[in-house]
């Protein structure tokens, strides 16, 4: 019984990390996934590396898509696209 007792720090420490660090990332993970996978033509987007620009596109054959900008077409993989930003974008403007 004491060998369980000097194990049971660890396992706590195991417990702690994945509710607090590894089960909100997966949960992250598969909100990405399914907005990559929701994009549709006319969507505004912003890439992660801050390129603006709306949906002209979407090829799942490779899992890309092209992105018209103010200076042309630009071709990105979805996964490239933010999902926080882009959603920020999308959202209706607050009256004060």
């Amino acid at each position: 019984m004491g060998d369980l007792g000097q194990f049971m720090p660890f396992v706590l420490m195991f417990v702690v990390i994945y509710f607090f660090m590894i089960a909100p990332q997966m949960k992250r993970a598969k909100k990405e996934k399914k907005f990559a996978a929701e994009l549709k033509r006319g969507d505004k987007v912003v890439t992660k590396s801050g390129m603006h620009g709306k949906v002209l596109e979407l090829n799942d054959k490779d899992n890309s898509c092209v992105i018209e900008t103010m200076s042309g077409k630009i071709k990105f993989e979805r996964s490239a696209i933010s999902m926080e930003m882009s959603s920020k974008l999308n959202a209706p403007a607050t009256v004060k």
